[in-house]
């Protein structure tokens, strides 16, 4: 776990670079705090994320009855028909979940994706990205974060693709967050427990 002076100094760096940061002590805390986030009745996506499972938010957002929930529509939809449309529809929700593989004392986010579709969201494409992220995560600087993704989080990811799909995994896309320009558009909230990769 990053020790509370680094946690101070990524958040104090990630709002001086236009995002917000909260803190949770845990994944309760965590939950509570992204559902108060997400309006009412809003268009909601995710990706795959440990950090988003092993915390219950997916569950409860899913539960909560208060959102249209894209990625439980997306995967009723026909992928050879209807490709085009599943595209559109999880490119530019108005809010999308998910995580990064690290945050960077300097206020970089770097996510790494096999296949990319939460990816394009994160830049732009959403209305508002809530990103949950377990302190441990935190590195000082975008060499160290690299290497977390390549060194670690490959590994475990590739290990879960493998039980869970049948398919290894890759570090096919990364992509760097080094400030957000539409104010309040990027929520971190930061839990001071081990989550995800």
């Amino acid at each position: 776990m990053a020790d509370d002076a680094s946690v101070k100094r990524a958040t104090a760096a990630l709002e001086a670079n236009g995002m917000t940061v909260l803190r949770a002590a845990n994944p309760a805390e965590a939950r509570r705090i992204v559902l108060d986030l997400i309006p009412e009745g809003a268009q909601v996506n995710h990706g795959a994320s440990q950090s988003l499972e092993v915390s219950g938010i997916i569950e409860a957002v899913e539960k909560s009855g208060r959102y249209e929930l894209l990625r439980v529509r997306l995967r009723s939809m026909d992928r050879k028909t209807q490709a085009d449309e599943i595209r559109r529809l999880g490119a530019a929700p108005d809010v999308m979940l998910g995580s990064v593989h690290a945050v960077t004392e300097t206020g970089s986010l770097i996510a790494a994706s096999m296949g990319g579709s939460q990816l394009g969201p994160y830049v732009s494409g959403a209305g508002r990205v809530i990103l949950v992220v377990g302190t441990q995560k935190i590195v000082p600087d975008l060499e160290e974060g690299l290497r977390r993704v390549n060194d670690y989080a490959f590994l475990l990811e590739d290990a879960r693709a493998q039980l869970a799909y049948g398919i290894h995994s890759a570090v096919n896309k990364v992509l760097i967050i080094n400030r957000e320009v539409v104010p309040g558009r990027i929520t971190v909230v930061f839990v001071d427990e081990v989550l995800g990769f």
